[in-house]
């Protein structure tokens, strides 16, 4: 069956929760083992002693291990991207930080592309270091050569742990070439040392783009955005093999920011309409750009859709590896801040606040809001300026969505 299909029942089983159709909430902080046996073999699992046998499942020890909500959730995620297994967190930046502690250590150099959402740009740049770990970065038309002597300019190319990319890139939609970075990741790979690629699929969700298949070892979520897509729920998700995210389960265990029973439960009933949330919004989003390409008030428009042959490598990229053009578009209004917050404030059924991937429509400025800690040169050279607006399109009528920017517009 295709993934909409098994989100109703997949990795859930009735008759363990007295015939409820829907998984109940698994409201405990503990689980009662049958024997000290039990308890015993467990353990040995949950805490890397040993193996799985063939056959043999981890049993329910303790909430901030494992809990069946989150257990049935991460099975179902799986299924979207290909992925042996999933960890889910209580926000994508735990599970962007959790990653990047597990797989990064003192004296490691780590390259990631740019722009970067603002709370990764944040950790990676200002956080990072002060665990004696450096950073380089290449922005997008940087070719693969250009990128590989960036890296052994830094004199530790043979320190290279990770390659992270977010692409499209928040709030640009600028696209970076995932088998690109694993082909980075593979130059620099030694016998003793595999230098692994992680990529930040927010932007286009579980549907419209599946890194692992190009090449990436690890995807990440910011399950708050389209998985989750009702603004209700804060969480966080990381796919890949079984030996990986089991790396990156031992580490989230210890440091507990695994998500609870609640969001576990809250994303199980998301997952069942995700499909249908995101075609809704990926056909109002290419009518809101259809419109907004012609609008007199409007200087560019940042939106997958517009990428035509004309735009080479970009267009190549989105062919490749985009199985939609999304529901993300940002915009540059005719001015300056003035006129973009004249048009913000004027905004009546779109909802001036930050995030993404909602069923409601919400608009927002990068530059003062979501990448406002990004440093000032690389938001200029980024085209992150004070006329940018990013808009997340929802699942309303696509006549009512374009109607409100039009009279916002009028107000500019």
């Amino acid at each position: 069956m295709k993934p909409e299909s098994l989100m109703m029942s997949y990795g859930y089983k009735p008759h363990l929760s007295e015939g409820a159709i829907k998984c109940p909430i698994f409201q405990t902080s503990t689980f009662v083992f049958k024997s000290a046996e039990e308890g015993k073999s467990f353990f040995e699992i949950a805490y890397g002693l040993r193996q799985k046998n063939e056959k043999e499942e981890l049993g329910l020890i303790y909430s901030r291990i494992n809990n069946p909500d989150l257990e049935i959730l991460e099975n179902r995620l799986t299924l979207w991207d290909g992925a042996e297994q999933c960890a889910v967190f209580e926000s994508g930046m735990s599970a962007i930080t959790t990653v990047l502690l597990e797989f990064l250590k003192p004296g490691d150099l780590l390259l990631t592309s740019s722009p970067l959402y603002g709370g990764s740009d944040h950790f990676i740049k200002k956080i990072l270091p002060k665990f004696g770990i450096e950073v380089v970065s290449f922005t997008v038309g940087q070719t693969r050569q250009e990128i590989i002597e960036s890296v052994i300019k830094t004199g530790k190319s043979e320190k290279l742990a990770l390659v992270y990319l977010e692409t499209p890139a928040n709030p640009t939609n600028d696209l970076i070439d995932i088998s690109l970075g694993k082909e980075i990741a593979d130059y620099f790979t030694k016998n003793d040392k595999k230098v692994y690629v992680a990529v930040d699929n927010t932007y286009m969700g579980p549907l419209w783009q599946h890194p692992l298949k190009h090449g990436a070892d690890l995807v990440l979520y910011s399950a708050t955005k389209y998985i989750g897509g009702h603004s209700d729920v804060i969480a966080g998700a990381c796919l890949g093999n079984n030996e990986l995210i089991n790396r990156v389960k031992v580490l989230r265990t210890f440091l507990g920011n695994m998500a609870g029973p609640w969001t576990g439960w809250l994303l199980l009933r998301s997952l069942e309409t995700l499909k249908a949330r995101m075609d809704i919004q990926a056909f109002n989003a290419k009518r809101v750009a259809d419109f907004l390409n012609n609008h007199n008030k409007i200087e560019r428009v940042y939106y997958l859709g517009n990428f035509t042959e004309k735009d080479g490598e970009q267009f190549k990229i989105k062919q490749k590896q985009c199985l939609a053009d999304g529901a993300m578009i940002s915009f540059d209004v005719k001015g300056t801040e003035k006129e973009a917050f004249k048009f913000l404030n004027g905004l009546k059924l779109i909802k001036l606040a930050v995030s993404l991937g909602s069923t409601e429509s919400l608009a927002e400025h990068p530059n003062t809001m979501t990448h406002a800690d990004v440093d000032p040169i690389l938001k200029a050279k980024m085209s992150i300026t004070e006329k940018m607006v990013r808009l997340s399109v929802g699942v309303e009528s696509y006549e009512d969505i374009i109607s409100d920017i039009k009279q916002a517009l009028d107000m500019v």
